[in-house]
Parts: structure tokens; sequence; C-alpha cells
């Protein structure tokens, strides 16, 4: 599982969601396979996938290629729990969802850009689900898998796309609507899919998470309050002029400040435009970012 969280932690790898799935589910089995011994006196031929043949006393069991016996899926593992009353039913609906993600990964490539949000909420749910059980089957506790949160690196689907989607796309996204529980809220020690709320503080703290400002279009849009606007943007121009005079060696206000300036203000990284009314262009008023000295760094000397 750990294993699955850092193969989706890698934000410039593709197939992301489809790895971490993957590595996910065989992590899942493999702890369906432990609570399963468990329950049968840790006999093995339990998990043996029995072939005898009908009328005939003599047990054989299924055998791979290369003569190992074979043992039973995820999934058959999976309900007969849940049918004892061993594995949450919500639980397994995630597996069963996880499962369905995993077999379209393995056997024929599928890109999900457009329903990651969907993927990133079973992602964590099926880690959530995994340490739940493992501290409820094993006396396990393995908390530090739930503060390895997977980066929130994408933005919710906007169901009015819904029609641009591809079939295979609206399909998957019909399967996990007739899969999710009416009941599931996610805040229970199981849960079917977790729904994801960012807010945007402001923190000097090492751990907080940097958020990068971009004009794509197509990324996902965060609000920022006009508190958070005032610390992003904290300098006017009187300001930064004032720093660079103080900063820069035979610094001087002139039009190659002006031009380079100018150039800047329309990068968000660097600057942010204030409007009196937002509906008209003027008045208005431009404040920066003490990134844009990292520019003008280049121009000017220290």
């Amino acid at each position: 599982m750990i294993a699955a969280i850092d193969a989706h932690n890698r934000l410039q790898a593709s197939y992301r969601e489809e790895t971490f799935s993957i590595l996910a589910v065989n992590a899942w089995e493999l702890l369906l396979k432990a609570k399963w011994l468990a329950e049968n006196k840790n006999r093995l031929n339990s998990l043996y996938i029995n072939e005898a043949k009908a009328g005939s006393r003599r047990r054989r069991y299924k055998k791979s290629r290369s003569g190992t016996y074979r043992t039973h899926g995820l999934l058959y593992l999976a309900r007969k729990l849940s049918a004892d009353g061993i594995l949450d039913d919500i639980a397994l609906r995630n597996l069963e969802a996880m499962v369905e993600v995993r077999d379209t990964a393995i056997h024929f490539y599928s890109p999900r850009s457009r329903i990651s949000a969907e993927l990133f909420g079973l992602a964590l749910a099926c880690v959530k689900n995994f340490t739940s059980a493992a501290e409820d089957w094993f006396g396990q506790n393995l908390a530090d898998l739930r503060t390895s949160v997977l980066p929130i690196s994408l933005g919710p689907v906007n169901l009015r796309d819904f029609e641009a989607l591809s079939t295979d796309e609206r399909s998957f996204l019909r399967y996990l609507e007739e899969q999710r529980p009416e009941h599931d809220d996610g805040s229970g020690s199981y849960a079917f899919a977790v729904a994801i709320e960012v807010k945007l503080v402001g923190s000097g703290s090492p751990e907080a998470t940097s958020v990068r400002l971009t004009s794509d279009p197509s990324a996902p849009a965060i609000r920022l309050t006009e508190k958070q606007v005032k610390d992003r943007y904290p300098w006017d121009y009187k300001e930064l002029t004032r720093r660079c005079k103080e900063r820069y060696s035979g610094f001087k206000v002139n039009s190659e400040y002006h031009s380079l300036r100018k150039a800047l203000e329309n990068d968000p990284k660097y600057a942010h435009e204030r409007r009196l009314d937002p509906d008209k262009p003027r008045p208005k008023k431009v404040f920066y970012s003490p990134a844009i000295l990292e520019v003008l760094d280049r121009h000017y000397k220290r």
C-alpha cells in the first residue's frame, strides 16, 4: 500500500491512478488472504481452488503454469468475508470499484484524466479502509498511511461536461453512482469514496502544501479571500519601487523598469490587478508578489 501511495504521489508521472489501483488492489488481496487464513486455522489449502470432479472423493486443486497451487482471488474472498459479516459492506463496494479500475488499466489502456477527481476519492477511501481493516482484524496501527495523503493535484468533475466524456468514461461514472451506498457520508471507519474539500489558508509552516497559480483555463479554480490576496500580493507600485531602490545598485525608475514591470503584471505569479468594480476596467490598482524580484534580479545588479 505504501508503494501504491508513493506511485500516486509522483505528480509528474502519467498513469498514476492506474498504477495506484494495481498496487492497492494487490495490497488488499494480501490483507484479505491473511484474514481468511486467520479465520481458517491458518490452513493454506483453505485458499486453494478446488477442481475435484463430481463423484470423486479425491480432493484436487488447480495449479498455475509453474505447478504451484492457484488461490482464490480478491473479490471471491472479499464477498465471502462480507457475507460472514467480517468485511464491511461499504469497503466491499469500494474494492469492487477499485478492481474495475485495475482491470481496465491492466487489460486495455483508457485515458481517465477527466474523471481523476472521482478516482482520487476512491483512492483515499481505499487507503482509509485498508488501515481500518488492518486495525480491526490484526490490531495493527497504520495511522502513518492515513497521513501520507495523496496530493490534491486534480479538480472536480464538471458534470455539465458529462456529454463531452467518452462512452467508457460515462459508463464508469454511472457504475460508480450505482455502487455508491446511499447511507455513506465518508465519516465512518469505512467509506466508498472520500469527498475532497480544499481550503487555502496562509501558513508559514514548512509542512504547508504549496499551491501554484496559473492562467491555464483547464486548471482547477481556487477562490482566494481578500486577506489571502493581500498576503500573496502585499506590495503596491510605491512599495515595489522602494524595495528595488534598496535592493539594486544604480537602480533608476525609467522606461526599462516600467517595461519589465508591466510585462510581469500579466502573470498571476507576480502580480494581481484589483478593480473597484469588477465589471469596469477602471479605477484599478496593481499589487505585486515578492516573487517578482526573482525576475528583476536577472536584469539588475544586486
